[in-house]
């Protein structure tokens, strides 16, 4: 007895070492078709708009300067920046979908609503100097995604919008040409913009305002926000979404990263310094099936240790082939389940093969122990371990917990089952003659 048991468990766990082989395979596949889905996406966002990043507005003046050098004069073009006093944007969003073949692509069109002002105090120095260029600025990371209806007033003046930027390190985007002398009769230059804007996934805004603010509203339950600062007050519900933001040049220091940016080339900190969100795709069915495959040995190893707990309580041998067509059936699962929710969603394609894989299994036990009531008990006994699997999948914050209970309620009912298990084999007949 004991050498048949300990035969029989070795032969086990050797299976369970093979079948992670096709549970590997499985993952590599989810890994390939979740890489394709990005593929596409990467795709929709060339022929369509990407993820957004707005900075601005600003004012960039080009002007020529005179200096002396050792007694010979010449002109130098010199560059200065202005930005705002205060920046207050509105942003609402509204999300659709692009389709091609099975994958899909997440996508937003925004409205968005610029106001502020900016103090011209320090454009005085501008006053005997020749302007090239006076432009106030808008960056956009994608300028494909900006809309028609789009507008720039400045001072109550509409302006002609213009593309690019005419800047080296923020090239895209919008601009209008101003007139110096009609901006400098005002010491404050309100302006109020209007920017429909579309883009994939995220859009976030650079507080460059002395004061800076934002409110954002969308049609998406599931934000992930983004940048360096989070919301103030934020409200979520399950069909969307709310925040604001506020902050200043004390928190971000935005001024000096914004400069080196424009005239030294280093703009990884400044473009850092952002507010805003990421659409998240909450029904993203590749990461719920790898973490569903995750748990594929701990469901193996139970339904194997059941088999193993019905050889020994009844005395009923199980053939190590009969192991592997049953492990073979609790892999195909997860097959399954990649290749239905494609097409059919997550928490369809779960119930399906779950039930095609639970039905399987319980008309294969009842013809292999010859018994049908048993097979109607490991059929109840299997559905009940996927959806025990499912809540583990659906309570991610709860999984860990909820995974360990489990480990631990399975282990002490097979040891209470097990207690009073002869595993020598040995009759008190036997320990008296010895």
């Amino acid at each position: 007895m004991k050498q048949k048991i300990e035969t029989k468990l070795i032969i086990i766990i050797g299976l369970i070492v093979l079948l992670l082989i096709p549970i590997f395979m499985i993952q590599n596949l989810i890994d390939e078709r979740s890489e394709l889905q990005q593929q596409v996406q990467a795709d929709i966002a060339k022929s369509s708009s990407d993820e957004q990043q707005v900075i601005g507005p600003f004012i960039h003046a080009q002007y020529l300067e005179t200096v002396t050098v050792d007694g010979k004069t010449s002109e130098q073009l010199m560059n200065m920046t202005l930005l705002p006093e205060s920046l207050n944007v509105s942003s609402n969003l509204a999300t659709f979908e692009k389709y091609r073949g099975i994958y899909k692509a997440l996508l937003y069109r925004s409205q968005n609503q610029f106001e502020g002002r900016f103090k011209t105090s320090a454009l005085a120095v501008l006053a005997d100097k020749k302007i090239k260029r006076l432009n106030l600025i808008l960056a956009i990371s994608d300028i494909r995604g900006i809309g028609q209806g789009s507008h720039i007033n400045v001072n109550e003046r509409s302006y002609e919008l213009l593309p690019g930027t005419q800047l080296d390190q923020l090239p895209q985007g919008i601009r209008v040409e101003l007139d110096y002398e009609t901006i400098r009769k005002s010491e404050v230059l309100p302006y109020q913009i209007g920017l429909n804007l579309q883009g994939m996934r995220q859009l976030s805004f650079a507080p460059v305002g002395k004061n800076s603010s934002l409110t954002m509203q969308a049609d998406w339950p599931h934000p992930s926000f983004v940048g360096d600062y989070l919301p103030i007050e934020s409200s979520i519900s399950a069909q969307d979404f709310s925040a604001s933001w506020q902050t200043n040049y004390f928190a971000t220091n935005l001024k000096e990263l914004f400069n080196r940016c424009l005239f030294r080339n280093e703009c990884t900190l400044f473009k850092q310094r952002n507010m805003g969100v990421n659409l998240v795709d909450s029904v993203n069915h590749y990461l719920k099936n790898y973490r569903a495959s995750n748990y594929a040995i701990l469901v193996i190893v139970l339904i194997f240790a059941s088999f193993f707990l019905l050889e020994v309580l009844r005395d009923e041998p199980i053939h190590p082939v009969q192991y592997g067509f049953v492990g073979l059936a609790l892999a195909v699962f997860y097959l399954l389940l990649i290749s239905l929710s494609e097409h059919l969603g997550f928490n369809i394609a779960y119930l399906l093969s779950a039930l095609a894989s639970a039905i399987l299994l319980s008309v294969y036990v009842a013809g292999m122990l010859k018994n049908s009531k048993h097979g109607g008990l490991f059929l109840c006994g299997v559905l009940f371990l996927y959806s025990l699997l499912y809540g583990l999948l659906s309570a991610e914050d709860y999984a860990l917990l909820m995974g360990s209970v489990l480990v631990f309620v399975v282990l002490s009912l097979i040891m209470m089952l097990t207690r009073r298990v002869n595993w020598y084999g040995r009759h008190p007949q036997d320990d008296e003659t010895n």
